[in-house]
């Protein structure tokens, strides 16, 4: 039972982490999109 809990728990901070992971890699490209420089025409 114990085995069973540890591994639920393991895979509860990996889906928190990888959660985490996603929500800067958007973060990173919307700043990244901000602050891209415009081409002048």
């Amino acid at each position: 039972m114990k085995k069973l809990l540890l591994v639920a728990l393991a895979a509860a901070g990996a889906a928190f982490a990888k959660r985490k992971m996603d929500e800067g890699r958007n973060e990173q490209a919307l700043w990244a999109e901000a602050t891209d420089p415009v081409d002048k025409a």
